[in-house]
């Protein structure tokens, strides 16, 4: 079966209010939606950038950016399932950081089927920044999602660098992993570029990667933004040689391609290597600890 994926590279701006914010989330999910796209992949913690209608000492303070979004959870929800039910899509829809009560927000990912139906990813493992607010905790639940294209499953941005999570998602069915993404150095961005790759080939799977790109100043969070939007294949006969199917130029923009998702099943017969299938090789029990000996 094949689906075309759009993996936005997503200019952060400064939108004057919400109803601006939800404007140009529309056009550029229009845009990629237009081209074909049947999943399209916006960025992690896309929902910040509606706190740039806020007064500068709110936008400018994460903790009461992050308590001003709140009221604008359901706008954002209702607006992003009017956009996947009006094209026909599965849309990840991001992230915004949701109030869980007792002031701790959690980072969750919305994965919106066609006909509006809403399920959800919360980030499993913090990042140093994330720690340091004070005001993010972690999920405690990992998901796969039953689609019309089959099993799919989202890690979001950091999550990805985890080996058994993704392995634990590919064994429950997943063959698209869909990562949002939002880094801010060139170490961080390679980071989940290297994850996303070592993902594809060690699961021999798909990955697709959105980004957010461009300066934002006013945000303390989203200031600084890198990465390329791209799909990773795994490395074998039939996929390009570097598994990297598709990424996007410099810039705002989309990374969009269609992946064949029978031609994984191909691949695992008939691969120059196994390595899906070899994984277990490597949990054998005299090979749990290695022996050290002296020279």
């Amino acid at each position: 079966m094949k689906v075309t994926v759009a993996c936005a590279q997503y200019g952060i701006g400064e939108p004057a209010d919400f109803a601006a914010f939800a404007d140009r989330v529309a056009g550029q999910v229009a845009t990629a939606a237009a081209r074909g796209a049947r999943f399209v992949i916006l960025p992690e913690y896309l929902a910040l950038e509606a706190a740039a209608g806020l007064p500068p000492a709110v936008r400018g303070d994460f903790a009461a950016s992050l308590a001003a979004l709140q009221p604008a959870h359901q706008d954002y929800l209702d607006a992003m399932v009017a956009l996947a039910r009006h094209h026909r899509i599965h849309l990840v829809a991001g992230s915004f950081l949701l109030d869980v009560g007792g002031g701790r927000y959690r980072n969750r990912s919305y994965l919106i089927a066609p006909d509006g139906r809403t399920v959800f990813q919360d980030k499993l493992t913090l990042t140093g920044f994330e720690k340091e607010t004070g005001l993010i905790e972690p999920g405690d639940r990992l998901k796969v999602f039953e689609t019309a294209f089959g099993r799919v499953a989202i890690a979001i941005c950091y999550d990805i660098e985890f080996p058994l999570y993704a392995r634990r998602q590919v064994e429950a069915g997943a063959r698209l992993l869909l990562v949002p993404s939002c880094t801010d150095t060139e170490a961080g961005a390679n980071r989940v570029r290297y994850g996303c790759q070592a993902r594809a080939m060690e699961n021999q799977v798909f990955v697709a990667c959105a980004v957010t790109a461009g300066e934002a100043a006013w945000s303390p969070a989203l200031d600084t933004n890198t990465g390329r939007a791209a799909i990773y294949t795994p490395v074998d006969r039939g996929f390009p040689s570097d598994g990297v199917q598709v990424r996007a130029d410099e810039g705002p923009g989309w990374a969009i391609a269609e992946v064949d998702l029978a031609a994984l099943d191909t691949q695992r017969q008939r691969g120059q290597v196994g390595i899906a299938a070899d994984w277990p090789a490597q949990q054998r029990p005299d090979l749990e600890r290695p022996i050290v000996e002296a020279l």
